[in-house]
């Protein structure tokens, strides 16, 4: 049984895993056909390209091996994060992304229209920890931070890998780690332990040594787990050392597989030139930090003009929360609510958080049993109505003692008939009906069963 696969290739960003192959010899066509897998389309194999050269990589004829080593693609393959990102360095433009810190900043982003979004551990370290970014941080806590936000949107994410916390094994575990997250990309920085924030003071990097191995260890982890994440090798020797060092470094990281370029804290348009110039093949990232860095902040069009694809907007979204939250409590201690200008109504809060789609989605799962009970204007809104209110189901037996004392939604209506079967027959509905605009305490039923216990239900 021959095939014809591609050949194994180290830089190759499209690595299937042992299971795939094995899907691939056990498909019905491997039984009686030989065929190239490379040229199989819709199937779907695809002929990687080299991020570098933007060649088609060679293949080569073998017999099926008895221990199966990792091929590119995969039947059935899918549009994963990081190929949507790949596809977004490949279109033409330089593509902007907010940096988000936590699964609502990130729906905002995608909501907003934008392609694609980075975490910004300086946000996250503010929003979760209320630490400054000097290190607090931890990766399991970015980590954990980072699925939230990658669970709640499509569009893809890159992730801050900081310094990849540690050496270069560490930071063979801090990609694994943000592969299983979901991220899209992983940016890894070549600063020394605890590092600092960029644009600030106290930057320090490890060696050029160390800085290029970091890179190759993390493309390492990349081929080791199968995935295709974009790696964006991030320098900050320009504030550390210089901006000769900082172009050395770059092309190092080029050199060494990353997929995309970053000098943080270039502080002139000249340099920012310099810069798009090392390796013209890899795509290079802008970060225009908001409010007074190093770097002068250009717009869209002239940063492509320059050579970049990607630009991160890093405190935007974390910089107008706080002041937002500031001007909010100031109304509030004032005694004043914030004015209806500066937030949300509560309806487009809930459909900002997907409320509304919750209930779409909830009805093709109803049932009879258990059916959850609607105001009368025929919403269903649990924070409204009747469905806040409780019923008080109480029987006493004939010779005086409790038999039962329970408490219940007044929602669940038909559930009610499980607990006391004696309800079977009372319209309930039309109780609540009646009842609904009356205050907690109020008796709904009173009655004697065929067994001479009292049954007695309250609306609260």
């Amino acid at each position: 049984m021959n095939f014809n696969l591609q050949s194994m290739n180290p830089s190759s960003s499209f690595v299937a895993t042992r299971d795939q192959a094995l899907s691939v010899f056990n498909h019905p066509f491997s039984q009686s056909h030989s065929f190239l897998v490379s040229n199989f389309k819709n199937g779907s194999f695809l002929s990687p390209i080299n991020t570098h050269t933007r060649r088609p990589k060679t293949h080569t004829s073998f017999t099926t091996p008895k221990r199966f080593q990792p091929i590119t693609g995969c039947l059935g393959e899918r549009n994963t994060p990081a190929k949507a990102l790949r596809q977004i360095l490949e279109s033409p433009g330089a593509h902007q992304g907010p940096a988000c810190f936590d699964g609502l900043s990130a729906k905002l982003v995608e909501k907003a229209g934008f392609q694609y979004c980075f975490t910004s551990g300086f946000s996250i370290s503010a929003a979760r920890l209320g630490l400054p970014d000097t290190g607090f941080i931890s990766y399991g806590e970015m980590v954990d931070q980072g699925q939230q936000i990658t669970q709640a949107v499509s569009i893809p994410v890159i992730g801050d890998g900081d310094n990849g916390y540690g050496n270069a094994m560490n930071v063979k575990r801090t990609v694994k780690g943000y592969i299983r997250a979901g991220f899209a990309g992983i940016i890894l920085e070549d600063q020394v332990s605890p590092k600092a924030c960029g644009h600030t003071q106290g930057r320090k990097v490890v060696s050029r040594e160390e800085a290029v191995m970091r890179i190759k260890a993390a493309v390492d982890a990349r081929k080791e787990s199968g995935s295709d994440i974009v790696i964006l090798a991030r320098t900050d020797s320009r504030q550390a050392l210089s901006l000769e060092e900082s172009l050395w470094r770059s092309r190092a990281f080029a050199d060494a597989g990353a997929d995309v370029l970053f000098i943080d804290a270039l502080s002139s348009k000249e340099e920012m030139k310099a810069f798009c110039e090392v390796s013209p093949l890899v795509p290079k990232m802008a970060n225009m930090l908001e409010g007074g860095g190093k770097t002068p902040i250009l717009a869209p069009l002239e940063l492509e003009e320059i050579g970049y694809k990607l630009v991160a907007y890093p405190l935007s979204l974390i910089g107008v929360s706080i002041r937002a939250m500031q001007d909010s409590l100031t109304a509030l201690n004032g005694g004043r609510i914030p004015p209806p200008g500066s937030m949300p109504s509560f309806e487009e809060i809930k459909e900002i958080l997907g409320f509304n789609n919750y209930y779409e989605e909830e009805k093709r799962y109803a049932t009879s049993k258990y059916q959850l009970y609607a105001d009368r204007d025929g919403s269903r809104d649990p924070f409204s109505g009747i469905w806040s209110r409780t019923l008080r189901i109480k029987i006493t037996g004939r010779d005086g003692f409790e038999k039962l004392d329970v408490r219940v939604p007044a929602g669940f209506l038909e559930g009610i008939t499980n607990i006391v079967p004696a309800l079977g027959g009372v319209n309930l509905k039309a109780l609540l009906d009646d009842a609904a605009e009356e205050v907690g305490g109020k008796v709904l039923l009173d009655f004697n069963d065929t067994m001479g216990d009292r049954i007695q239900v309250f609306l609260e």
